[in-house]
């Protein structure tokens, strides 16, 4: 049998909607269907359907594009990182286009610096969760903590930044503190009481082991 690839799979629809499951050149990667749990009648080879269907799977133009298709289906990781570009951007303030530029390329380094950290767990190896208010559903939810972020780059930033600032011939700005009344120093206000996180978790439905949420910022 040759080597099974992205595209294969994506040709085995042809088989798996006549209930053909292993052909010549390879199969199904689902596991064994029961008898009685297709609710749909399969449809036949020939027919006007499986022709209509074949018409779209080998489409020599989709045909070129649907490896990235195949490895790159939903817009989680997308969704993640503008969530991410918030914490350097927030939409409470206007900035100029070279501040936000350079907001956004630090947004983009910490991200990929440490997108792929590995749950936090705690003393007992277990996963450690907390919620989080969704203002759009007015829900709760329940995440995975991810291990604490490594910022071994930001010292080399720094000496660059200063580099620059004295070459510059200006002096540096003074540091500047939030206000007693600014808002931001309340944090997440949601309008409804959270449930208890055990209770979250046991109905939340896994998505990507919790979701890819950057979320050391965030409490209960």
């Amino acid at each position: 049998m040759a080597e099974w690839t992205p595209l294969m799979m994506w040709v085995g629809v042809l088989h798996h909607v006549r209930d053909e499951h292993s052909w010549a050149t390879g199969c199904c990667q689902h596991e064994p269907l029961e008898e009685g749990s297709q609710e749909k009648p399969w449809i036949k080879q020939g027919s006007a359907a499986h022709k209509a269907l074949a018409g779209v799977v080998l489409d020599k133009r989709w045909l070129g594009l649907v490896k990235k298709f195949l490895n790159f289906r939903t817009t989680s990781d997308l969704e993640s990182f503008q969530n991410h570009l918030l914490m350097y951007s927030s939409k409470r303030h206007a900035y100029t286009p070279f501040v936000y530029k350079t907001r956004t390329l630090l947004a983009a380094i910490d991200y990929n610096k440490h997108n792929r950290r590995l749950p936090a767990r705690n003393l007992d190896g277990q996963k450690i969760y907390r919620r989080s208010y969704n203002k759009k559903s007015k829900s709760w939810s329940v995440y995975t903590m991810k291990e604490k972020k490594q910022y071994s780059y930001i010292p080399d930033l720094q000496r660059a930044i200063l580099a620059r600032r004295l070459g510059s011939g200006k002096g540096l700005p003074r540091k500047q503190t939030l206000r007693p009344a600014d808002p931001r120093r309340l944090g997440l206000l949601a309008p409804e009481q959270p449930p208890p996180t055990a209770e979250l978790v046991s109905r939340h439905v896994s998505r990507g082991d919790l979701g890819h949420r950057d979320t050391e910022d965030l409490e209960d």
